[in-house]
């Protein structure tokens, strides 16, 4: 019986979990995590508005362990040991014959007076502060943003901060607030969201305009202060800012120094998710470094087909088999406005761009069911 450690209880982590059980039904599998819980961060967005509480968006996994016959070890974890062959925690450590890192990447918080910024996909907390900030705003500036990581700017995450941004102009809009409150959108680059490619970057800049959002694009940030923002091109006011900054490997890789690590400061991986060096050892989601385009995202959708990949090829070569399976390179997005969404669909082959409409939002919304039904 093959012993399986994955560390992690996101997307990555799970998804990796349900393929291995599903290909593997006697594996003894064991989950690695602070909590047994699953959050659903891309749905944070909607708790500004009151659209969705921070219950809808964490979930109790134990029906989910029970249901797919997994071992859930309670832990913080604090490094590998013996080539990846023991996980080290705060509460113990576990042996495995293979394992999955599935444990999401952190946010760069090296900024100074990154401290008197919001990041609004830290935590369900987070998102609730945002939310009790703007109810109290009564009049003032409200500055959202993001960067990447500057040694791996593919290491990042923007387009929540899209979604905040016209969300929360919406939800002013409704409340009639939005004449007394200022929005004002900024970021390094001269043309943010290019990931997404050409057309939808042009309609989300065209739209700014309309809306009277306010651009600071193209400096290079600088520090934030109490209630401003410093950049190379200049200072703004803010009474509250949201900023989302570049992303990294997660803490416990610092004290793992022979994991081979990319010039960003995520694990680095090939193309089928494989740590190179490390025997049995592979990666699925935000903590990895992978080969392929300038464009290619980090969320939830992609950290599937990589947890997918990951899981075929371990249990390959459990098998003694080669381990041959890669993930599909593709951006699937709806970026939503609260009551319309964008749909933007990249491969290498082709690009689609939808412009915003009402059935952006509802199939928005649809997916977030879809996906959530497997964890009830």
């Amino acid at each position: 019986m093959h012993r399986i450690a994955i560390i992690g209880a996101g997307f990555a982590a799970l998804t990796a979990a349900q393929r291995i059980r599903a290909l593997a039904p006697t594996a003894d599998i064991t989950l690695v995590a602070p909590r047994p819980e699953f959050v659903f961060y891309p749905s944070l967005i909607w708790i500004p508005s009151g659209l969705r509480k921070g219950a809808d968006l964490r979930l109790d996994l134990q029906t989910f362990l029970a249901r797919h016959k997994l071992n859930f070890h309670q832990g913080v974890v604090t490094g590998l040991a013996d080539g990846g062959r023991r996980v080290l925690t705060d509460t113990g450590s576990i042996d495995n014959d293979g394992l999955i890192i599935g444990s999401g990447g952190r946010f760069l918080r090296r900024l100074p007076g990154i401290e008197h910024a919001l990041i609004p996909c830290a935590s369900i907390e987070v998102a609730e502060t945002i939310r009790d900030r703007l109810n109290a705003l009564e009049s003032g500036t409200i500055a959202i943003g993001f960067a990447s990581n500057p040694k791996e700017p593919s290491a990042m995450r923007g387009g929540p901060m899209f979604e905040f941004l016209f969300g929360i102009d919406k939800l002013l809009r409704r409340q009639g607030r939005r004449d007394r409150i200022k929005l004002v959108f900024f970021s390094p680059s001269d043309r943010p969201g290019q990931r997404m490619g050409p057309p939808a970057v042009d309609r989300l800049l065209r739209m700014m305009s309309e809306l009277d959002i306010e651009t600071r694009l193209g400096h290079k940030m600088v520090r934030f202060e109490a209630n401003q923002v410093v950049t190379e091109g200049g200072a703004f006011d803010a009474d509250l800012i949201l900023f989302m900054p570049g992303m990294t490997g997660p803490a416990w890789l610092d004290d793992t120094d022979d994991l081979p690590k990319s010039p960003g400061g995520l694990i680095q991986v090939d193309a089928q998710c494989r740590v190179p060096g490390w025997e049995r050892v592979y990666v699925a989601g935000d903590s990895g470094s992978f080969p392929g385009p300038d464009w290619m995202p980090k969320q939830a959708h992609i950290a599937d087909l990589q947890a997918r990949a990951a899981a075929a090829n371990l249990l390959a070569e459990l098998d003694g088999k080669l381990a041959t399976a890669t993930f599909k390179t593709e951006l699937i997005c709806i970026v939503d406005m609260l009551d319309r969404g964008m749909l933007v669909w990249r491969t290498p082959e082709r690009l689609l761009t939808l412009p915003p409409s009402w059935f952006g939002h509802q199939a928005k919304r649809f997916y977030e069911w879809w996906y959530l039904r497997q964890y009830r």
